[in-house]
């Protein structure tokens, strides 16, 4: 399933960030501190200019040498001005806390979502990009409920407040100066689609940024090996100039409309204000009530002009919630029935494809298998060989169902995968793939990744049956080393080692091995080769071989070619019948000799 960025709603707005709502409101107690403590800013931001219109109206008034009249009403204000100090500090506090923690439960919520989507979701879509969403796109949202949505708040209600006041000082030129900033809505309605649009492309050219980087980041060494430094700094200046041409055109877009707000506001206060002038002049206006409106006109157009900037802000966050929430509500393509049947007990380990047609999402114009048909009995030994693409990964693939096949079905136990749950089916299965993977962390959490609840003596043991016990304990900190991005503290036989004896710690049934010694030298592989065959007596096992010398031993050798199997047998019996597996033998053993 392809996250489906080029369909997106065209008509899209700030009511995408809904999804950022339902997270934010899980916390209602700290919302209404915020809230409360937001009323309570804005309304001592409002009564600012009111206090200095009783100063100048009451307190000049009181006479000359009348300090203590003067002094009251200053006191008031410094009371004011120590409520709007706390309130504003307590709205601080808990906006930005509800912001950190949203984004905190959103990040965990993607992240959870993204665990249950088959391989399949990770193929047709950049993984590189993924991050991007789970990194850059939370960090807009993060500012927009932290910052930007206590600001759109408390200005709201602030324009609010200093409407009331200014039509209760004076009705006539309230009226006029309302007027004035109704004209604001138009460019708002009109140049915030284009922001809104122009916004949501910035963020899909910064995840372009993000993939580049991380792909290029993940290849160093090919990519210098190979003296490509210079072509990779090209595709890197290529993606960063998309994201900053298309940050011009927002920022234009954003700049002509806060202008456009900005001179409709103020040009409209100053023509209020001269009539106002006109009033004191003569008499029918106090100079307290004039002082009062202009600080309230001014207030209010900030206001207004904030409401503008925010406005681009939250049409940005939206853009980013729509991007979060595709990945929140993607739906996995394997997933467990509503009634899952249970695996038969005690487990076997018995393998069985009936007719099986397999394309995977990205290359449906090819078949990875065709009509495959194969059964592997409990505690059998089975080698698949066969060139490159002939389908051997896919059994696997299957046979753990990451994916399902489009015809025919495979069965576990007798069970059908498509019937069973998932995590039931990987429970029966140990897997050593060919490229191994170490995770960042210590040495210990990558063995017990395969039983996290093994005890020391099975980690110890697990290694000693894979040969890595000698380098492990050699490890500075022993188990609890850490291996580095990628095991890059290991090499890559001990990396190798490292997965065998995480896939002995799985005590599974069902032996999955993709090549488990092929990154191992000769005295190493014997080792591990002779505590393979030892586990493998009482396992199923199905073994990946391309170096056929690793298979002589096996009980039945599948030939496969093209996603079909086209010889079977033993080494002796495939190698006196002169078909493919006899020409591949040929071809290894005669370089081997050479």
């Amino acid at each position: 399933m392809t996250i489906p960025t080029a369909n997106r709603p065209k008509g899209r707005s700030v009511r995408n960030l809904r999804m950022v709502w339902s997270f934010a409101l899980g916390y209602p107690l700290h919302i209404a501190i915020a809230g409360l403590a937001l009323i309570v800013a804005a309304g001592a931001t409002s009564g600012v200019p009111y206090a200095f219109k009783l100063i100048i109206d009451k307190g000049f008034a009181s006479g000359a040498g009348d300090s203590n009249g003067i002094a009251r009403w200053f006191q008031y204000l410094l009371v004011l001005v120590g409520v709007l100090s706390i309130a504003t500090a307590v709205r601080y506090f808990f906006v930005s806390w509800i912001g950190e923690r949203t984004v905190a439960d959103i990040r965990l919520a993607v992240h959870r979502n993204l665990l249950r989507l088959s391989p399949g979701f990770f193929e047709e879509n950049r993984p590189a990009e993924i991050t991007s969403r789970i990194t850059v796109d939370t960090t807009i949202i993060e500012q927009v409920v932290g910052t930007t949505v206590s600001v759109a708040l408390r200005n709201a209600i602030l324009a609010i407040a200093c409407v009331v006041i200014l039509f209760a000082l004076a009705p006539k030129l309230a009226l006029s100066i309302l007027g004035g900033t109704l004209l604001v809505v138009l460019p708002i309605a009109v140049l915030g689609r284009l922001v809104r649009t122009i916004s949501t492309r910035s963020q899909d050219r910064i995840a372009d940024v993000g993939t580049v980087t991380s792909e290029v980041l993940g290849a160093m060494k090919i990519v210098q090996a190979f003296n490509q430094q210079g072509r990779e700094a090209s595709r890197f200046t290529d993606a960063v100039e998309r994201v900053f041409s298309t940050a011009k055109r927002r920022i234009l877009v954003r700049a002509l409309m806060t202008a456009i707000v900005i001179f409709l506001i103020f040009g409209a206060i100053t023509l209020v204000i001269w009539e106002g002038a006109i009033e004191v002049s003569s008499g029918r206006m106090t100079g307290g009530t004039i002082a009062a409106f202009v600080l309230y006109g001014g207030l209010l157009a900030g206001a207004f002009g904030n409401l503008t900037e925010v406005y681009g802000d939250l049409l940005r966050a939206a853009g980013a919630s729509e991007r979060l929430s595709e990945l929140l509500h993607a739906e996995p393509d394997i997933r467990a029935p509503a009634q899952p049947t249970r695996l038969p007990e005690p487990p076997q380990g018995a393998l069985e494809f009936e007719h099986v047609t397999f394309h995977y999402p990205t290359r449906r114009e090819t078949s990875a298998l065709e009509d495959l048909s194969l059964s592997v009995r409990p505690r059998e030994r089975l080698a698949l060989v066969g060139p490159s693409g002939a389908g051997k990964t896919t059994i696997f693939q299957l046979a753990e169902r990451f994916y399902d096949p489009q015809h025919g079905r495979v069965l576990l136990d007798g069970i059908d995968l498509r019937h069973a749950d998932p995590a039931d089916i990987r429970e029966r299965i140990a897997m050593v793939p060919q490229d191994t993977v170490i995770f960042a962390a210590s040495a210990r959490d990558n063995l017990r990744y395969g039983n996290w609840n093994a005890s020391e003596d099975e980690l110890w043991q697990a290694a000693r049956d894979a040969n890595a016990e000698e380098f492990l304990r050699a490890l500075p900190e022993g188990l609890d080393t850490f291996m580095g991005e990628g095991g890059a503290r290991l090499s890559g036989g001990q990396r190798q080692r490292i997965a065998i004896a995480r896939a002995l710690l799985r005590n599974a049934p069902l032996l999955l091995l993709d090549e488990a010694t092929s990154a191992l030298d000769a005295e190493s592989e014997r080792l591990v080769q002779d505590a393979l065959d030892r586990l493998m007596a009482d396992r199923t096992t199905i073994v990946i071989a391309h170096r056929l010398a690793t298979v002589r031993a096996a009980d039945r050798i599948v030939v496969m070619d093209g996603g079909r199997i086209v010889e079977e047998g033993t080494h002796a019996s495939l190698s006196a019948r002169g078909g493919l597996y006899a020409r591949l033998a040929r071809l290894q053993f005669e370089d081997r000799a050479a």
